[in-house]
Order: C-alpha cells, then structure tokens, then sequence
C-alpha cells in the first residue's frame, strides 16, 4: 500500500496506529452501519487478551516509565473513508467503540479512587472547532454516553440496539475487569494500553475505495477455521472410507446443532470440553511464564490436539474414530444442552441459569469436567446440579464481599477445582467441592457488610431476586423468579430503597447527606420492585410506600403488621427456618440493620455449602 505524503484522492495508505492516536481524532458512522452489536462474550475475550498480554510484562517492583519498555500488542485493522472533510469508519467501529468504553470505565475507575493517571478525557470527548462532542460521533448515543462520562445512571429501555449494548457492554466491563490491576497496575495498565496497542488503519479517500477494500479482506479466500482443521487432521487418521464418512457425517450434526446456538459456539465447545478433560497446566500470572495445555487449547485447540495426540489416546484408527464416535459425541450434546439452559430457565437445571445470569462463562467448562461419557442420563443431571450449587453459592459468596468474579480473576482457581472433580463420582463430587467452600474466607456476614454501589447494581438486582424468591417458595408461593429478573418494560423489576433519597429527613440520625445515603445503599435497606411502583412512590415519605408494599412480594409485604396475620404459609415457613422477621411500622437506622443481618440470615441458608453433602443424602 502507498504510504506517501501528501495524500491524494486515490491513495489507499496503511499505517499501524497506537490506540491514543487513533481515538485522539473524530469519527462519523454513516446511518446504515450504525448499529453497536458486541456481545458480553468479545468484551470479555478483549479484556482477558489485553490484560494477559500487559501482565506478561509487568512486575510490581516496577516504576510506571519502565512500560515504555513492555511489548506491543497487534488488535486488528478498521477502515476509514476520508469524506468531506470527516472521517467515516467503514470497518472496526465495534472494536473503537468497546475500547473507548473500556477507557472510559478505566478513567472512572481512576478518578473515584483520585490518583494520578493518564488523562485519557481527550481520547474519548474533545473539542474541535470550538465544540465539545464525543470522539466517535452519532447522536442517538449522546445521552447514553454522556451519562456514563459523568458516572450517572442510564435506562437504556425503549432506546436502540447500541444504546441497548453499550450500556449492557460498559456494565460487563464493570464486573469483568480484574481485580488484580485496579490498584498500583492500573495507571500502568492505561499507559501501556494508549500507548502500546496497535491497529492498522486503511485509510481511502472514496467510499467505494473503502468497500472494496473491506470486501476483499472479508470474502476472498474463505480460510479454514479450527474446527474445519481439527476435523480434518482426525478423518486423516481414520483409515477406513466407510468409518471416515460415517464419522465425517456425525461431525458435521453436532457442528451444525452447536452453530444453531451461535455461529463461534462451536469453538467455544472444543475449548471448554478439552480443558474440563485434558487440560493439567496454567499460565501463571507473572511476567515471563509460559503457556500451559490451558492456555494453548484456549489459543489454538487444534494444534493442541495433534501434539497431544498420544496424551489423548490417539494412536491408532479405531482411537481416532472413537475420539468423535464416543468422546466428541457425548461432550458436545451436554454442551448443547448447558448452553440451552443458560438462556432459557430448566428447573432441574437452574444454577446453569442462575450463573449464567451473572455472566460466568467459566462454568462450562466446570460442568463438563466431573462427566464421563458412560454416564446415565440421572448421573449427569446429579453433577451438574453438585457443580452448578457449588459455583452459584460461591459467585454469591463473592460478590457479597466485593471480590470480583470476572474470568481473569477466577481463572486459576476455576482451573485447580476442575482439574480436582475430574470425572468424579457424585459423593466424591460433593465432598470435594464442599471441603472448597468450608476452606473459604468469604461468607454472608451481617452488620454492614454489603451495599449497592455503581459498579454491583445487576449483580444486587440478582441478588435481592433470589432472596425474595426463597422467601416466597419457602412460604408456598408460586416463584416469580422470572418476572424479577428478565421483565420489560412496565413489567420490568428494579432495585427499590426503602428510604426515599431526601437525607434533610434523616437529620436526627445523620450528621451528612453523604452519610445518609451511604446507609441508604445497604441491602437491608432495599427491596426488589416493578418499575411503575418505584415511579409512583420512590420518594415517598416511609409511612406512604408501607401501606402500597403490602401489595407487593412477600420481602416487601413483611415489613406491614399485617403480613403477620391470616398469612400461614409465610409465619409457618419463618418459624420452621427460625428467620428473624418481624413487622416495621417505622423505619430508622436500627430497622435497616435488622433487615440487614435478616437478609445475611437469608443468605447464608440459601447458599449454605451442606446443601452439596445433602444433594447425595451426607
């Protein structure tokens, strides 16, 4: 490509950019491409690449200018048409969005802590021509962004696709991000990230210049993927014509169901199935390690499986043809099957789904790993419910106490545990995974120990969800788990707070607004709500909303006296469980203490790890 200056109306230049070049300058989308369609799962894979590649290089004994010093990372092209003066992005628009979103999380994240940091404000909203705008420009996006770069709350409803996924994108970065580089890594992290990130912009000067180039780049030379290559380095070692079709045709079904789900499905497949079985080493997390089976079948599966083809038992024909026959066959239907729980609630299997609700992609892998493929239909629906119960009171656990469950964070850990309940049997299963959670620091604490604050706002919603569903089928109602936490719209459920947000009333017990608001945020202070009651009484005085959360679920319900009558389902069930309710006509700040260590008391009981030994009659 021409590279000359200066630049001429026919040119196509190429140039490897670092990210502070390429978002210090403004973007434009043209209306038909517009759409901002990232997944939680690109973002994660995003954030888990970058912060593999930078924590290669880092150490703690290091001083910031030693990143001058680090490796560079390569993230791919974009494609810009050079328009009227604006530059138009044809291709990439997908990765320049989720990078300024991560810079942006990085920049809040800096600013509530106050410590020094890059100044990355112009990367992401700058001036030009005396107008201050957004760098990647598209006006239905304002507002959304708008609110976010002023750490505001956003209600995404009724708003567009991309205003719907930047949100969703933004939060996922929230809960997914590292533990381990918030604190002194963190300014290291973002001057590495500005400065020694790459991608190659191909810059056109017409439009049709530019579509030519994304076409050619997209569709010309279809190349084959991992699976395409895994399938055909084992039908090459299948000797008979008859067996190869046969297992080719097997194949080629199972690919097909798990492209059913989505398109990169299968790929996730093959890592999560090898690893749950094979996998005997990780990275460890300092700089100069080396990739483990881990790491290796995560980056590239099929090469993974032709050098360990003996590790595998893959010596022979037959053993080729069993290793899809039998193997392959079996992984890939329990992975279907997970994956179809995950979106769509199955009560026998509802810890796939509660976990999947909080975005831990890991528990595939977990799920697969105790199962063998002589397995009887009733033994792979006990483990997956041991595993699914385990990993459910153990993301609880954690975000009960502010520890991150972001994949990065998990990884090793998730690692050691599946390696350990390799194909186990269910009382071992269970014992082994109970003995891990006894052997854990966090528990449900009470006092004042967990609180909303803007980063765990779903992870609380999820959380209020499951207390008051236990509650209620606890007393013999029928579950509204559902509408709590998947409705739309007016039947959409959000997080409630019993104080209203007017601190000026609160003056007898708070020396401070910021005080107030402050206690108002613990979880003995907030109940779970439709959307229409909160808009109707959320700043209601407390003696108000008492009377209208008589209508409500039972959470709510039990704060009137007269939950406490003509209610037997509710009094026999707080009676048999020894929970401490008791009606509110009143509620000061040893109210919501009390409600506090109620919903710890909650919590403990339905996360309570003798459940596992209990599952297989210990």
């Amino acid at each position: 490509m021409n590279q000359q200056s200066p630049e001429t109306p026919n040119e196509i230049l190429g140039q490897a950019k670092t990210v502070r070049t390429l978002l210090s300058m403004k973007y434009s989308i043209d209306y038909y491409q517009r759409e901002y369609k990232w997944e939680e799962k690109q973002v994660v894979e995003l954030i888990d690449d970058l912060t593999t590649k930078f924590l290669a290089d880092y150490d703690e004994s290091h001083a910031r200018s030693d990143v001058q010093k680090y490796g560079h990372y390569f993230l791919g092209s974009i494609i810009i048409s050079q328009k009227h003066g604006e530059r138009y992005i044809i291709d990439g628009q997908q990765r320049l969005t989720s990078l300024t979103l991560l810079l942006l999380y990085l920049r809040n994240r800096l600013h509530q802590s106050k410590r020094n940091s890059p100044n990355v404000d112009q990367l992401i909203f700058s001036e030009q021509y005396g107008k201050m705008s957004f760098n990647i420009q598209v006006d239905e996006r304002q507002p959304c962004m708008t609110a976010l770069f002023e750490q505001k709350r956003y209600d995404p409803t009724r708003k567009s696709e991309s205003v719907q996924h930047i949100v969703a994108r933004y939060e996922d970065i929230e809960s997914n991000f590292p533990d381990e580089l918030i604190n002194k890594p963190l300014p290291y992290f973002m001057d590495w990230l500005i400065d020694h990130v790459h991608l190659v912009e191909i810059k056109a000067f017409t439009d049709e210049d530019a579509y030519t180039i994304f076409e050619t780049m997209n569709d010309r030379g279809l190349s084959l993927s991992p699976t395409d290559m895994l399938k055909g380095y084992l039908l090459a070692n299948i000797d008979a014509e008859g067996k190869r079709t046969r297992v080719n045709d097997l194949w080629r079904k199972r690919i097909g169901e798990l492209r059913e789900i989505d398109k990169d499905v299968d790929a996730d497949f093959f890592k999560a199935w090898l690893r749950s079985q094979y996998a005997e080493s990780i990275r460890e997390r300092k700089k100069g390690a080396t990739p483990g089976d881990f790491d290796l079948i995560g980056s590239e599966f099929h090469r993974w499986v032709r050098d360990q083809h003996e590790r595998l038992g893959l010596t022979s024909s037959e053993q080729y043809a069993q290793f899809v026959e039998k193997d392959f066959d079996f992984y890939s239907r329990q992975y279907v099957r997970l994956m179809e729980a995950s979106y769509e609630f199955d009560p026998e299997l509802e810890y796939v789904f509660y976990n999947s609700q909080h975005g831990f992609t890991t528990q595939y892998q977990m799920l697969l790993a105790p199962l063998a493929p002589t397995d009887a239909e009733a033994t792979v629906l006990k483990k997956w419910r041991l595993v699914g119960m385990y990993l459910d009171i153990l993301i609880n656990r954690r975000l009960w106490n502010f520890r991150s469950i972001a994949y990065s964070t998990m990884q090793y850990a998730m690692f050691t545990t599946m390696r350990d309940i390799r194909r186990a049997n269910p009382e071992t299963l269970a014992r082994k995974l109970y003995r891990r959670l006894m052997s854990e620091d966090e528990t449900f604490a009470g006092g004042e120990s967990f609180y909303l604050h803007q980063q765990n706002r779903r992870h609380v919603h999820l959380i209020l969800a499951r207390l008051t569903d236990y509650l209620e089928q606890g007393s013999g109602v029928a579950s509204h788990y559902l509408e709590f936490t998947t409705g739309t719209g007016k039947h959409r459920y959000e997080i409630e707070h019993i104080w209203a947000d007017k601190p000026e009333e609160h003056r007898d017990e708070f020396n401070s607004a910021t005080e107030f608001r402050d206690y108002r945020n613990y979880i003995g202070g907030l109940l779970l709500l439709p959307k229409s009651f909160n808009g109707s009484y959320g700043a209601s005085s407390y003696a108000t909303k008492l009377k209208h959360y008589f209508g409500q679920n039972l959470l709510a319900k039990s704060l009137h006296p007269d939950a406490y009558t003509h209610n037997p389902g509710f009094i026999r069930f707080v009676k048999e469980a020894k929970l401490l309710f008791k009606p509110h006509p009143h509620f000061k700040t040893a109210d919501l203490d009390e409600r506090h260590e109620l919903y710890a008391q909650m919590a403990r009981q339905l996360w309570d790890p003798k459940k596992l030994l209990q599952e297989v009659g210990k």
